[in-house]
């Protein structure tokens, strides 16, 4: 643009001037002449030239009237008096985060809101959102290139408000985390699209409980842990317990078997038995035999 108005100014100022009398003064006029209007028509054609960056979506803007055409990456010739406005269409983030140095604010920037049992908790969230590419003219007419702070962050902040308030805290912190991310997700998702932007998922990063809550929860958890503990020892025990009373109940079985089993003329038999092998074995030994006693065994050695 500068090179366009430095021409026109040099070609006017030669046009508008008098044709001097010297013959190289006119020599002089005639090329600022020449000159001005190729500064000109280089300006144009530089001005004319633009280039939209990868990932990015260019607007026109012609005296203030936005255009409905939007440009691609890449390179394009257009009207050298328009400017161009471009709009990131990859995906974006927005961080609301009670640490300053995740969040977009440098500050401690976590949704404090109040739970329905009246406790209030701390919410860390992340917006992952684009930017619908045919919407763009839409959004600089009517909301301009500062959505972030326009949309993003203050939908998404009274969509979180407004969905917390149906939870118990105990609730929002465990069971019912998955079901409040699902709704404010279907909350944001449509103010979103009413104003171009395109929702693509929010992340909740971490809910923070009130001090006395957290130590409640905690002391339910050990509570709980040593039941389980308890319950597992004595499911051990009782275990045991069946082991032993079904190996008494395997003696008594086992003593009722011998005991009726047992006779005199078994006794005797097996008393025989035993003598001869002992008689037969290669050990030194004297067997006395006879009454109705055990017999005696003498060592000959």
């Amino acid at each position: 643009m500068f090179l366009i108005v430095l021409g026109i100014l040099i070609a006017i100022v030669a046009f508008v001037v008098p044709n001097p009398i010297d013959r190289n003064q006119r020599k002089i006029k005639d090329a600022a002449k020449y000159v001005g209007i190729g500064l000109a028509l280089v300006g144009l054609l530089v001005s004319s030239i633009r280039v939209v960056q990868p990932g990015e979506l260019g607007v026109q803007v012609l005296f203030g009237k936005v255009q409905g055409k939007t440009l691609n990456s890449g390179i394009h010739i257009v009207n050298p008096l328009v400017v161009i406005e471009t709009f990131d269409v990859r995906t974006q983030s927005y961080t609301m985060s009670g640490t300053a140095e995740e969040g977009d604010k440098m500050a401690d920037d976590a949704m404090r809101v109040l739970t329905a049992d009246g406790l209030e908790v701390a919410i860390d969230m992340t917006i992952l959102f684009s930017v619908i590419p045919s919407e763009a003219p839409k959004i600089l007419s009517t909301i301009g290139t500062s959505y972030l702070d326009k949309i993003v962050r203050p939908i998404s902040r009274t969509a979180i408000r407004d969905n917390a308030v149906n939870y118990e805290a105990i609730n929002l912190y465990s069971k019912k985390r998955d079901e409040f991310q699902i709704k404010i997700n279907q909350n944001i998702s449509k103010s979103f699209e009413k104003r171009g932007l395109k929702l693509e998922q929010i992340l909740v990063r971490n809910i923070a409980l009130p001090a006395s809550v957290k130590a409640a929860i905690e002391a339910k958890i050990n509570a709980e842990q040593e039941s389980q503990k308890m319950e597992f020892v004595l499911q051990k025990e009782k275990q045991e317990a069946d082991r032993k009373r079904i190996e008494a109940q395997g003696i008594s079985d086992y003593q009722k078997i011998l005991t009726s089993t047992l006779t005199d003329k078994l006794l005797q038999y097996e008393s025989i038995k035993a003598q001869k092998e002992i008689a037969t074995s290669p050990n030194g030994k004297v067997i006395i035999m006879g009454g109705k006693g055990n017999p005696v065994i003498i060592d000959s050695k």
